[in-house]
């Protein structure tokens, strides 16, 4: 027996997933696919009469989802199996990553926000996050975000952290400092804010203190204040773009499914996007070298869809993780068929430079000249972040001297091809 979930975007209706036995399915309103500023729910599903089948709909609403135990997690306190994505999704779904709702505007109270009363409110909502991942059993609260790192959608009510409820939008993510990747908060800040000093897009950032704990207060691309009012706009990753499941996001994996490389990224960039997108990915690419980011596989760079056309989103989720000793020094993807940033030489970039139609020339003159802007930057970076209200780190210094040092690696290694290596086998990651 079939069931219809409702899609909106604000009140409006996008479409209907219908859920029969065969899996989900999804067909656009009439009325959306002619009104003026229409955008697509997916790449992978433009604009048009056609259904989107289960294979099609079933891995763009996995990405929707949180990963790992806090997915079990979520599943054991609503009682709705992990595999379960549309019921989960009818559960959760009502603040997402873009600018879809999934489910029944009209269930709930009116969309308002709960005011957190004060710093040691906002620590027991920390602490709690394990153990309740997006507040997900509390009355009205419904919200998702992908990915494996625990994170709370919020929004600032004059300064103040605020939660939403019934399905008011969230204007920030608040990610906690990770105990297992001891600085966490201020890595991510120093590499935020160094992306924008060398002149790249990337989601602004502070960060706080709530008691004993710290975090990272990122604010959300995928929101903008109109006319006083806060409203959504739509954006996917590149997975979703790319029809593949979240658990294939790095290119190698033991899924089964071969996950995005490089060329794939490029591929989406060359169909629907401007050379100066394509021009803002090579850059964004090769930032991620610079920085040592082991993690920026292909859910960790978006894109956003409106009813104007297709661009890519800022930076976010970066990180250096080669201060880190128990994370692995392999990037998601390979740059020209090497994965291990200290050993990508003049070769490697020149083949990811023909593998992904881009100038080879151009690409290594641009390779050493991010590579100087970054180094010059990141003491300044540095300060930003100490400047902010959580303060220094005693990691922040190691941090600075692991993106210094991958900076002049990377420019020597520009000049030489080096010795052939295998890919390396996968590590512990970041994510």
């Amino acid at each position: 027996m079939s069931h219809d979930i409702p899609v909106l975007y604000e009140a409006t209706p996008v479409g209907t997933i219908r859920v029969a036995e065969a899996g989900p399915s999804f067909a656009y309103d009439p009325a959306w696919i002619t009104l003026r500023g229409a955008f697509p729910v997916s790449l992978t599903m433009p604009l048009g009469p056609a259904e989107a089948p289960p294979s099609v709909l079933a891995p763009w609403l996995m990405n929707l989802l949180p990963e790992g135990s806090q997915l079990l997690t979520i599943g054991r306190n609503l009682g709705i199996a992990p595999q379960d994505i549309v019921g989960l999704l009818e559960r959760i779904g009502r603040d997402t990553a873009g600018a879809l709702r999934i489910g029944d505007a009209a269930h709930g109270g009116a969309p308002g926000y709960k005011t957190v009363p004060d710093g040691a409110a906002l620590e027991r909502i920390i602490e709690e996050l394990p153990a309740k991942p997006f507040l997900a059993s509390d009355e009205g609260i419904s919200m998702s975000l992908a990915g494996a790192q625990e994170k709370l959608p919020v929004a600032l009510d004059d300064g103040v952290v605020a939660i939403p409820l019934n399905g008011a939008p969230s204007t920030h993510i608040l990610k906690p400092d990770n105990k297992r990747l001891y600085g966490s908060v201020q890595n991510e800040a120093l590499c935020l804010a160094l992306a924008r000093r060398v002149g790249l897009r990337s989601a602004a950032a502070t960060t706080g203190v709530a008691g004993a704990r710290s975090y990272l207060l990122v604010t959300r691309y995928d929101r903008t204040l109109r006319e006083g009012r806060w409203r959504r706009l739509h954006q996917e990753d590149f997975c979703q773009a790319l029809g593949k499941p979240p658990g294939a996001k790095y290119e190698h994996n033991q899924t089964g499914i071969r996950g995005p490389g490089l060329a794939d990224l490029f591929g989406v960039a060359r169909r629907h996007m401007t050379a100066a997108d394509v021009i803002e990915l090579m850059d964004a690419v090769v930032l991620n070298v610079l920085l040592t980011n082991v993690d920026a596989h292909a859910k960790n760079y978006s894109i956003l869809l409106t009813g104007r056309g297709v661009r890519l989103a800022p930076l976010y989720d970066l990180m250096c993780g080669d201060a880190w000793a128990n994370v692995t020094q392999n990037m998601a993807q390979d740059i020209g068929g090497q994965n291990r940033g200290r050993h990508i030489h003049g070769r490697h970039w020149r083949r990811m430079a023909a593998g992904c139609g881009l100038n080879a020339t151009g690409l290594l003159r641009r390779v050493a000249t991010l590579a100087g802007k970054v180094a010059a930057e990141v003491d300044g970076a540095a300060a930003e972040v100490e400047a902010m209200p959580a303060g220094g780190h005693p990691m922040l210094g190691d941090f600075a001297a692991a993106i210094r040092a991958r900076c002049r690696t990377v420019v020597l290694n520009l000049a030489e091809d080096g010795p052939e290596q295998a890919v390396s086998p996968e590590g512990s990651r970041v994510g």
